[in-house]
């Protein structure tokens, strides 16, 4: 009863906050037309980081706030490999400086016992001095890549300091196999997983260009291709993200450019259907997972009143393996968050800075890089360029990591081996330019 009481004090003590926002007014209109988007290959910035992931939203106090999955960030040297952890921004891309947010509740895969559930960060977002995050969790298969099956929401009221579960209870927990539900999680066993993988929405500094009070949410529409390449939405009031039974899902257009929203979770249809044939289904590693192909990144205009979205899939081997050739890459734009999307950029061979060897994956418009007038921003991304070498050397890395048992030092070996095979395996950013009309 304790945590139930906090939790409704919580979300009561918020229910002010849409009286901040002018009701059905999204964002101001559109002012110019986008023909195209331009990749700017000698801007290409490399940051000594490990990992991937990269979710971004942008705070109240300046610095934006980035997630890091399955590597160190920029510890250095590294002192652990996280499932996921989150870093602090400051300063522009030429001159960014990197901060651990060391209260983060920890998720360190080498402390988590063998077959235990695996927790990576995905929607991160900033709203009315809150800080919220939407980690998504894999199924235990082992005769194909796991699927992803759900997603708990967990928050913080302090600045990152104190975190806590969607219910208000603090510490964080990363619930056992039996302990996952739909009581617990925002999302769990959907229809074909979907909801899993969540990417939110962002506007501006604490989303404070946001003017009809709602945050909106997307995710792909499922773990296979067919599925995985629909995107599907759902929106919910700025204080109510807590609040599972307050979610509506997109449902449709109507005529007058306004969207169809329902309660029920299937009466959902994709906002937008990407390019099949970038879905990985099987894999390099034994057991491991499909890919985030297609799981966008959108951040809004507000120079220019438009919506921008980046997505990719991942280049799929003859025999269905991943990274076997490079990414997709694509830009769209759009007057509202749920469209219609028009393509502005198409890559069917991503290869930043002209590498042909380029595994590029998981583009993320950085939201406090767009340039004061809208016409640029900055494209940030991962980069697995030798992960099939990995994969057919990997025995190196087991041999070395059996001849040590202390978590510090297996993490170093670890380091060392990524850096070797995949040096771009790391936050790379890049300006894109906008070519108006």
């Amino acid at each position: 009863m304790p945590h139930r009481r906090t939790f409704l004090k919580q979300v009561l003590a918020a229910a002010a906050v849409p009286a901040l926002f002018t009701p059905a007014v999204l964002a101001a209109p559109r002012r110019v037309d986008i023909l195209s988007a331009k990749r700017r290959e000698e801007t290409v910035l490399r940051s000594p980081s490990l990992g991937d992931g990269y979710h971004m939203t942008w705070t109240r106090q300046g610095p934006q706030v980035v997630g890091v999955n399955d590597g160190s960030g920029w510890a250095d040297p590294p002192t652990a490999f996280y499932n996921t952890r989150l870093w602090t921004i400051s300063g522009a891309p030429d001159k960014a400086r990197f901060a651990e947010v060391a209260t983060y509740p920890v998720i360190n895969r080498s402390t988590r016992p063998e077959g235990a559930t695996v927790y990576y960060g995905s929607g991160l977002l900033a709203a009315g001095g809150r800080l919220y995050q939407f980690i998504s969790t894999l199924d235990r298969a082992e005769d194909r890549p796991r699927h992803w099956t759900g997603a708990k929401l967990v928050f913080s009221d302090d600045g990152g300091r104190t975190w806590r579960n969607r219910d208000g209870s603090t510490p964080v927990i990363w619930e056992d196999w039996a302990e996952q539900t739909r009581g617990r999680f925002s999302f769990f066993q959907e229809p074909d997983g979907c909801f899993s993988l969540l990417s939110i929405l962002q506007m501006g500094r604490d989303y404070a260009a946001n003017r009809d009070g709602y945050i909106y949410v997307y995710s792909p529409n499922g773990n296979t291709d067919g599925t995985m390449n629909e995107l599907v939405m759902f929106r919910v009031p700025i204080a109510r993200l807590l609040d599972r039974d307050a979610y509506e899902f997109f449902a449709g257009h109507r005529a007058d450019g306004g969207a169809d929203w329902r309660r029920d979770i299937a009466a959902r249809v994709p906002v937008h259907v990407f390019p099949r044939g970038w879905v990985n289904y099987t894999n390099l590693f034994p057991g491991d997972l499909v890919l985030e192909s297609w799981l966008p990144s959108v951040v809004y205009n507000e120079a220019l009143g438009l919506y921008m979205m980046a997505a990719a899939g991942i280049g799929v081997a003859p025999d269905g393996t991943e990274f076997g050739k490079p990414s997709y890459l694509g830009l769209w734009v759009a007057d509202t968050p749920w469209g219609p999307w028009r393509q502005v950029h198409e890559e069917k061979a991503w290869m930043p800075a002209g590498d042909a060897a380029a595994r590029a994956y998981g583009p993320r418009i950085a939201p406090g890089w767009v340039a004061a007038d809208g016409k640029s921003f900055w494209l940030v991304w991962s980069d697995l360029d030798g992960i099939r070498a990995f994969a057919t050397d990997q025995a190196q890395l087991a041999a070395a990591l059996e001849k040590v048992t202390d978590p510090l030092s297996r993490t170093r070996i670890e380091a060392d081996f990524l850096r070797r095979y995949t040096p771009h395996f790391a936050f790379n950013a890049q300006r894109v330019d906008l070519v108006t009309g």
